[in-house]
């Protein structure tokens, strides 16, 4: 009775110790093949057309991977020193006059549009519609498009996140 008694002792005691462990085995990989681009569209005036309204069409010069994303944001002011300060769009602005001016935008792998549109006739607010910049952020999506840990509505959250080189910007 001792013999198996220590025998099964040292069966449970290595079963235990062989597979229990405090490893953590999700492995991260650090994609380094995949880049963020940041273009500009700088003091563009919005066209009409029956169709879509207001918009700013621009085309990609190459074609956008099935898992990218389109970020936009509207230069809405600048700070003190020169620093743009930059807006997400979609984006609503109200005016104390109970009138809504909307920014969106659409994209598809080949292109943008930028649309405006409000509750009033907004041909009669040419500051919102004319002179505008907008920066254009293509952003490579996770596989499983759960990049959480960013909040995409920030500018220079997405910049850090992605490692952006924001000094390198070229025109769309």
């Amino acid at each position: 009775m001792k013999k198996y008694f220590t025998i099964m002792l040292m069966a449970i005691f290595t079963i235990t110790a062989v597979s229990c462990d405090n490893r953590n085995d999700d492995v991260i990989v650090q994609d380094n093949d995949t880049y963020s681009v940041v273009l500009d569209i700088n003091n563009v005036n919005f066209s009409y057309n029956a169709e879509d309204g207001y918009n700013i069409s621009r085309s990609f010069t190459k074609p956008l991977f099935n898992s990218d994303v389109v970020l936009i944001y509207r230069k809405a002011d600048s700070t003190t020193d020169g620093s743009p300060v930059w807006q997400s769009i979609p984006r609503t602005l109200y005016f104390a006059d109970g009138k809504e001016l909307d920014y969106d935008f659409d994209f598809s792998k080949n292109d943008i549009m930028i649309y405006a549109n409000g509750n009033y006739d907004i041909s009669t607010t040419p500051t919102y519609l004319n002179n505008q910049t907008f920066r254009v952020v293509l952003v490579p999506a996770s596989p499983g498009g759960k990049n959480v840990s960013v909040d995409y509505s920030d500018y220079d959250s997405v910049i850090k996140y992605f490692k952006i080189d924001d000094s390198k910007i070229k025109n769309l």
